[in-house]
């Protein structure tokens, strides 16, 4: 600085290098801010009353077995996916049947799938594959650990037969089998069934987004295809 250049005033928004204090700001520092808003609040409900919060959340009624299969079907349906419901024998029919008519062999499998399930030569994850690898494999067969018949919604907690998260968004293609005993009827009972520490993914159909002109593009943020199998 030049000798005998006068020092600026801080002005509005302007540090006055004194313990970062804002000038503007009533001379109170963020900081000092929040402790002054809590301890405002604390002095207006001192001696307040406990107040007893109810937890009657709304849930779903009593699931009617069948009912739920075909709502979940018919939900799922609403998002565009192909839906088959079928009795246990008919599974690994349906599978290699929906297979067949994409063309697709090569199928990435995670470990705990039924073998019955499995389609020829499968791809496994072990040792973990890498993000090309399961953006050319032509598709990805799992199981899930619940669903919801009221959203169309499928879970997956990267248990037994359902693999890690990458698993489900990478590839173009998923073929999910859903057993009839983790359908429920909403997305209260779905929760309760799950564990939230684990890694939860929430499918409602195909990846899909669109622009403000609400043009539907699928396959953005996941796979494009989606293919479920309800076993009755």
């Amino acid at each position: 600085m030049t000798a005998g250049a006068a020092t600026p005033e801080p002005g509005p928004g302007r540090s006055s290098g004194a313990g970062g204090v804002s000038a503007g700001t009533g001379g109170v520092s963020g900081t000092g801010s929040r402790e002054r808003i809590l301890s405002r609040i604390r002095s207006a409900v001192a001696g307040a009353p406990d107040v007893e919060i109810t937890r009657a959340y709304r849930t779903s009624p009593p699931a009617d077995p069948e009912g739920v299969v075909e709502l979940l079907a018919e939900r799922v349906a609403d998002y565009r996916a192909v839906v088959h419901v079928v009795e246990a024998a008919e599974v690994a029919a349906t599978i290699a049947a929906a297979l067949a008519r994409r063309g697709a062999t090569r199928l990435i499998v995670p470990d705990g799938l039924p073998p019955e399930w499995v389609p020829n030569a499968p791809v496994t994850d072990d040792p973990p594959l890498s993000a090309a690898e399961l953006d050319g494999a032509d598709g990805v067969v799992t199981g899930c650990a619940v669903a919801v018949a009221e959203t169309g919604t499928i879970v997956l907690d990267a248990g037994p037969g359902q693999g890690r998260r990458a698993l489900t968004l990478v590839p173009d293609y998923h073929l999910c089998v859903v057993r009839a005993g983790q359908i429920v009827a909403g997305v209260p009972e779905a929760v309760g069934r799950l564990d939230p520490s684990r890694p939860l993914t929430w499918i409602s159909g195909p990846s899909a987004t669109s622009d403000i002109e609400l043009n539907r593009v699928e396959g953005v943020h996941g796979p494009r295809t989606l293919e479920v199998v309800i076993v009755r």
